[in-house]
């Protein structure tokens, strides 16, 4: 059964974003809660001691497989000495996205109780990591994190600690999907790093009528440890 988990009611029936996207303030960080969060189009994200919720106008999104690929970043695939991996090190994803500084940034909106409810996730199916890796010590250096529910990954933050690693991550995330039939990657706030990758501002009405035609495809929620995207990255030895 598509959904089968979105069972909460934690939010309004009717939500209409502010002028940042902030749709909602409140709720719990419960499984259930941030399912039907994002299998209505909102997600948790920067903000006070209440968690805020948003769905921003425009959104952003990725064709999977229709990454723009410079041949820069195609070089450093074939020559860095890295390797990728999914669903290795979930945690430790989610806790370098959080800890790895960034530039204008100060603080994180990645919270324990945050990293502690998408690993319940992650034990469900339901979240998973791309990781990349330098091949010879296993040094992770890169990676991303986010959700699926049918036919969408919902990406929630990168990292990286050399040049291009979160690029190559999203790289291989996009081919992965793209090779099991996914429809969008949500890369959610349209910013113009994310446009040079290939990314599009859809309205946000748009992208609610894609949300709910999702819900039709019953989710792929299983252990993407198996996942191979040799002819971007070889896997982790």
């Amino acid at each position: 059964m598509p959904y089968a988990d979105a069972v909460a009611h934690a939010f309004p029936d009717v939500l209409i974003p502010d002028a940042d996207g902030l749709v909602f303030t409140g709720g719990t960080l419960t499984r259930e809660t941030i399912v039907e969060a994002y299998t209505r189009g909102v997600f948790p994200w920067r903000g006070g001691r209440a968690i805020p919720w948003y769905s921003p106008d425009p959104r952003a999104v990725l064709r999977p497989g229709a990454m723009r690929v410079a041949r820069s970043l195609a070089k450093r695939a074939r020559h860095a000495g890295l390797a990728v991996a999914f669903d290795r090190d979930f945690r430790g994803t989610m806790v370098r996205c959080a800890t790895t500084p960034r530039a204008h940034e100060s603080s994180t909106w990645i919270t324990d109780d945050m990293i502690d409810a998408y690993c319940e996730l992650h034990a469900a199916g339901i979240a998973h990591s791309v990781e990349i890796y330098r091949a010879d010590d296993h040094a992770p250096v890169g990676g991303l994190y986010g959700l699926t529910f049918g036919r969408l990954f919902h990406g929630e933050s990168m990292y990286h600690l050399v040049a291009d690693a979160s690029k190559l991550a999203l790289w291989c995330a996009s081919e992965a999907l793209a090779a099991r039939g996914f429809t969008w990657v949500d890369c959610q706030v349209p910013t113009r790093h994310l446009m040079s990758l290939g990314a599009q501002a859809i309205p946000r009405a748009e992208y609610l009528a894609s949300v709910r035609d999702n819900a039709r495809w019953a989710s792929l929620h299983e252990s993407w440890a198996a996942w191979r995207v040799d002819h971007v990255l070889p896997p982790l030895g």
